[in-house]
């Protein structure tokens, strides 16, 4: 029979941290309900600080894009 201190760590993980606690998979039933997670580049990141830039920005694309497909 093994107890906590006989667990293996992993590298990155600082002692200070305590799962024993934690839920696997409390949150991923949101991401099940249809929303897509999207990691975008710092670069991409730093003019698009938030999900309501980024979805402005998108759906302009998308806009313009459409129209282009329908101009003669």
């Amino acid at each position: 029979m093994s107890n906590e201190n006989d667990r293996v760590r992993e590298p990155d993980m600082r002692a200070e941290y305590d799962f024993s606690r934690g839920v696997r998979g409390k949150y991923a039933g949101r991401f099940a309900e249809g929303r897509d997670v999207i990691v975008l580049d710092p670069d991409v990141a730093e003019v698009f600080p938030d999900a309501r830039a980024v979805n402005e920005a998108l759906r302009l694309l998308a806009r313009l894009a459409r129209e282009s497909q329908k101009a003669p």
